[in-house]
């Protein structure tokens, strides 16, 4: 018989048959006393009980169901139940529940892995019912155990970098090789680029285009304006097609009554200061842009603390930069990808780095993944 104790966390063996652990092993990690309560949130199973709570979710690596989300991190997605906002936003119940152990546990195969305890460390509610939560390992898992409860994905899957060979030939098709393949979308089909305005250049004409199936094109951080937006400068004398996200600047092109220049200079301004050149026309410019915008928007991330040169040159060491110059003049920023992979490196000053690396899945970030670097984030 399992005794009830205060060791019992370190007396569940790490598998289990899952119709054993279901009829011997939670009663007692929950409170054996009474009768559990049982829920579902976001595919998970939820067991309460006045001992603890028991959080069972499938392997899977799908970002709308519960389970586990790194080595370090377990995500319940709601709604959830009332009684599971209660226990997990600390309601009491007559005791601090806030201090009742929380078992996390997967199934994968007719087995039950048990991965330990962990705590709440963010959650969001909407009148008054859980939304989202996020859940801390007291111990990490090992990347044995992790790739076992939220499996890779074949590498043959991964956005490739096919786009990364018309960088400096044919930009339009990098553009859009690279956002068609970042921005999966199943149903999108081709539309002319007639559809814009003539007057815009070929490359937002282009955009625009890609974006009306992948809306995330046109920015996730920082945007581009909707085509129905674009509207001139103050002076009208400039085109202003992107802004940053709490508006402190903006970028723009210079504004004729001829016909759009076939790949114009992009100029970055920053309230009333006067305009700087972005380094590459709007055919860089816009790779650039859905290169920053694809890393800051991705479901997984990796993000370091600042980096020394030295850190940053280990770090990009298997990935491929891409061949242009610098983007964005307040911090000059270079990019580097792998398949599914995109690493946004900048610095101010040329000693301290920051680095930002997107993913679309968490597979994608295994070159990082064996780094002596101190992360902030690892979802990888």
């Amino acid at each position: 018989m399992i005794e009830d104790d205060a060791g019992m966390n370190d007396q569940v063996p790490a598998v289990i048959p899952a119709l054993v652990f279901d009829r011997e092993y939670v009663p007692v990690l929950v409170g054996g006393s009474v009768v559990p309560g049982r829920f579902t949130v976001g595919g998970a199973s939820v067991v309460i009980g006045p001992a603890g709570t028991v959080i069972i979710a499938e392997a899977s690596d799908t970002p709308a169901k519960s389970g586990v989300w790194n080595a370090e991190e377990v995500r319940l997605i709601g709604p959830a139940p009332a009684p599971v906002t209660g226990r997990l936003m600390g309601a009491p119940w007559g005791v601090d529940e806030g201090s009742l152990p929380i078992h996390i546990a997967v199934r994968a195969e007719g087995e039950v892995l048990y991965l330990g305890t962990a705590q709440v460390s963010q959650a969001g509610t909407s009148d008054g019912v859980l939304t989202d939560c996020e859940l801390r390992f007291e111990a990490p898992l090992s990347r044995e155990l992790l790739n076992r409860v939220r499996p890779p994905l074949p590498p043959e899957l991964l956005p490739d970098l096919e786009w990364l060979e018309n960088v400096n030939g044919d930009r339009a098709a990098a553009l859009e090789q690279f956002v068609t393949g970042w921005y999966p979308t199943a149903d999108a089909t081709a539309s002319s680029t007639r559809d814009s305005a003539s007057r815009l250049p070929d490359g937002l004409r282009q955009l625009y285009r890609l974006a009306k199936q992948r809306p995330g094109a046109l920015g996730i951080q920082n945007r581009i304006l909707p085509e129905p937006d674009l509207h001139t400068d103050r002076l009208g004398e400039m085109l202003v097609f992107g802004v940053e996200n709490q508006g402190g600047f903006f970028w723009s092109l210079l504004w004729t009554l001829e016909g759009p220049e076939a790949d114009p200079t992009v100029l970055f301004r920053e309230f009333d200061e006067d305009p700087i050149a972005e380094q590459e026309p709007l055919s860089g410019f816009l790779i650039q842009f859905s290169l920053f915008e694809a890393s800051m928007g991705a479901e997984y991330l990796a993000l370091p603390h600042k980096l020394t040169a030295p850190q940053v040159e280990q770090l990009t060491e298997a990935l491929h930069l891409v061949p242009l110059r610098p983007f964005w003049p307040w911090a000059p920023t270079h990019f580097y990808v792998a398949p599914g992979l995109v690493v946004h490196v900048s610095s101010e000053d040329g000693e301290a780095f920051d680095v930002w690396a997107g993913a679309t899945h968490r597979s994608a970030l295994d070159p990082l993944a064996s780094l002596p670097v101190d992360w902030n984030r690892f979802d990888g």
